[in-house]
C-alpha cells in the first residue's frame, strides 16, 4: 500500500495527451494527463472510460452532442461510444480505464507538444 500525491504526479508530466499510470485498482489503471486542444475520434470496444477534471475544463464531443466537464466533475463514457475530448486551455484530468485499454492517439507531433509552463 502506498499513498499517491496527485499534485506531485501532475508536476512530473511534461507532454500533453500522454497519460501516466499513478495507481492500479483491480484490473483498472488510474491515469492522469494534462490535455490541450483536440484529441481524435475514437472508442474503446471492451471497457467504459472515466474522465474526471482535476483542474480546468474538458469538453467531450459525441456524434450527437457535447458535454462540458468543469473542475470536480466526472463522466463515464460507455464502452463502444465514439467520443473526442477537447480542452481549450491546459486541463488536468484523471482517467480510470481497464488495464488492457490502449490509449489511442495519433503518433504525430501535435499530440506530444511540450507543456508550456
Amino acid at each position: 500500500m502506498k499513498k499517491v500525491n496527485i499534485k506531485e504526479q501532475f508536476s512530473e508530466l511534461i507532454k500533453i495527451w500522454s497519460p501516466k499510470v499513478i495507481a492500479w485498482l483491480n484490473d483498472y489503471e488510474v491515469r492522469i494527463a494534462i490535455v490541450k486542444g483536440d484529441y481524435h475520434w475514437h472508442k474503446h470496444l471492451h471497457s467504459d472510460e472515466l474522465f474526471m477534471v482535476v483542474e480546468g475544463e474538458l469538453r467531450i464531443d459525441f456524434r450527437d452532442r457535447s458535454i462540458l466537464l468543469k473542475e470536480g466533475e466526472l463522466l463515464v463514457v460507455p464502452k463502444a461510444t465514439e467520443h473526442k475530448p477537447f480542452a481549450e486551455k491546459p486541463c488536468k484530468i484523471l482517467l480510470i480505464e481497464s488495464s488492457d485499454t490502449i490509449p489511442t492517439g495519433d503518433e504525430d507531433e501535435k499530440n506530444i507538444l511540450e507543456i508550456s509552463k
